[in-house]
């Protein structure tokens, strides 16, 4: 399949769009009267950043949002539809920018403008299918997009940051559950293979300078939504991940769910993953950032994920029962690239970051309903409405 590079293409940031204002820099003071930074987050648009964008903001810190909306919702405007829902949910701003990490110099304009203290780095392109499909776009995409930010913190003496780091750098695991010494680098598709990759230039990075201070996540299967409904998961791409599938299945967008493989080495055949809330994935990043805010690690990876692994079989049998409906399947022949077992061992992140997921498979797909069923067309229903 060939697809036009759009994820390339930037729009720049007009230089009268970018003030600077130095005035503006918002320290937040949170609840207990502790001031904390401003955080630059990049795919702050995107499925996870957008729910962690909501517990930072939660958290006290000022947030600086960008994103190119490859992977997410724009409104006429140039607006991320989102984050516009993100601000009603906490009453808080967020600064936003359309721009593409492959355009430096937008990007070191954004943290000019701002009193930027650590980066989250979401933007990515994500898709394991489209990934072996298209291996360069990804491997440009994700790793030049990675150093041009990395060069921009640097020259600007910033150096804390999160990384969206993947379970899947540890390829198909001889062992589980999953610790972070597990080998990495046996990676199975091109989309793990950029954050091995990105992983391996951090540690090289953090050998050459020492100032750096940098935490990756390690995620496995982020599911759910915020449980107002407002914001959630909205697909833009046709390969799109099992719940999204399984909920359009359920509201009649599509006729029919495909299981990828029922042949599996797991007690009912299908694939096991290790399904983690996405607000408990967005916790972890405050985690994350209020560690690094308090501790110089040079570089530190953790596992986020509940410790549970749940087959493709019992997450749509927990969909239909939590929200009563019926999602008809089709099994076909398993997937390029897919593994048959991952779970995560989460327990250095509870014992280091004070982290632990809270949310249940149950509320994993409740909330995942209300979100779907609230916005049929995801975040379009508001463009074809024209509400911003």
């Amino acid at each position: 399949m060939k697809r036009s590079s759009s994820a390339n293409v930037c729009i720049s940031i007009p230089d009268e769009l970018v003030v600077t204002p130095a005035a503006e820099s918002s320290t937040v003071i949170d609840m207990t009267g502790e001031q904390k930074g401003t955080v630059l987050v990049t795919g702050g648009a995107g499925y996870i950043g957008s729910h962690t964008v909501v517990s930072l903001l939660e958290a006290g810190y000022g947030v600086v949002a960008l994103d190119n909306f490859t992977n997410s919702v724009n409104s006429a405007k140039n607006e991320s539809v989102a984050l516009k829902r993100v601000e009603e949910i906490t009453g808080r701003k967020v600064h936003f920018y359309r721009c593409d990490l492959l355009d430096k110099d937008a990007v070191e304009r954004i943290f000019k403008a701002h009193r930027i203290d650590s980066v989250i780095h979401f933007a990515a392109l994500k898709a394991v299918g489209e990934s072996m499909t298209n291996p360069l776009l990804y491997y440009k995409n994700n790793m030049i997009g990675m150093i041009n930010l990395l060069e921009v913190m640097d020259s600007l003496g910033i150096y804390k940051m999160v990384f969206s780091s993947s379970c899947t750098v540890y390829g198909e695991p001889e062992r589980l559950p999953i610790t972070e010494e597990n080998p990495t680098g046996n990676v199975t598709n091109v989309y793990g293979r950029t954050k091995y990759f990105i992983e391996e230039m951090l540690k090289d990075a953090v050998r050459a300078d020492p100032k750096w201070n940098i935490i990756a996540l390690r995620y496995f299967n982020p599911v759910g939504a915020h449980k107002s409904g407002r914001i959630g998961e909205d697909p833009t791409k046709q390969f799109t991940n099992l719940m999204p599938y399984i909920s359009q299945v359920a509201i009649g967008k599509k006729d029919v769910l495909t299981i990828f493989g029922n042949d599996y080495d797991t007690p009912d055949g299908t694939g096991v993953r290790d399904y983690v809330h996405v607000m408990d994935l967005a916790s972890g990043h405050v985690a994350a950032l209020h560690k690094l805010d308090q501790e110089h690690l040079g570089l530190k990876m953790y596992n986020l994920g509940t410790g549970k692994g749940i087959s493709v079989m019992e997450l749509i049998q927990t969909f239909e029962r939590v929200n009563k409906v019926k999602i008809p399947y089709v099994i076909q022949e398993r997937r390029a690239g897919d593994i048959s077992s991952m779970y995560a061992n989460a327990t250095l992140a509870e014992k280091e970051l004070g982290w632990k997921a809270v949310h249940s498979v149950d509320e994993m797909c409740e909330d995942f309903w209300r979100w779907q069923t609230m916005n049929p067309n995801g975040y379009k229903t508001e463009q074809a409405n024209g509400h911003h």
